[in-house]
């Protein structure tokens, strides 16, 4: 079993070299002499369009939009806080698309409240602040985030892009 393996290296390798040295033979006959450049660059002048001069050199107005914001600002709500104690769901789920969930690194121990904004495709921000519990962990964020997507797609009239924009802790 070694031996055949080791043979197959060896052979790989050495047909490897074989072409790249058979790769190699015409381009050293090519940088030979003056007449195969003369050829060479005949041959692109033949092939090639004449560029065109390039355009005279402005610079542009200052400023990070000079020409102006490439989008309409619009005002971003922010509604009201539902603050609600853990595991109540007034909203009905919503089965969204799978997103990869944040991992945080609280003092679970300490952590009383912890609150997660959703976001919808015009910027309004549906915030979600539950009261927590002794043990409350990781494993627990699911149901938190959940809620605040589930708020933002039930009050947005069904907007598909909600995602979850923010959690914290206090």
């Amino acid at each position: 079993m070694k031996l055949g393996m080791s043979l197959v290296l060896v052979l790989s390798a050495a047909s490897l070299q074989v072409s790249w040295l058979a790769h190699a033979e015409p381009r050293r006959e090519e940088r030979g002499g003056e007449r195969h450049e003369e050829k060479r660059e005949n041959r692109r002048e033949e092939h090639l369009p004449p560029r065109p001069a390039p355009p005279e050199w402005r610079g542009h107005p200052p400023g990070a939009h000079p020409n102006g914001a490439p989008f309409h600002a619009h005002a971003i709500r922010v509604l009201r806080p539902h603050v609600a104690r853990y595991g109540e769901h007034p909203w009905h789920h919503w089965g969204h698309p799978e997103f990869v969930r944040p991992a945080y690194y609280w003092n679970w121990g300490a952590i009383r409240h912890v609150t997660c904004i959703a976001e919808d495709s015009y910027g309004d921000q549906y915030p979600v602040t539950e009261s927590t519990f002794a043990g409350f962990g990781l494993v627990n964020m699911t149901a938190v985030e959940d809620d605040a997507l589930d708020r933002c797609y039930d009050e947005s009239g069904g907007d598909p892009s909600c995602y979850l924009a923010t959690c914290s802790h206090f």
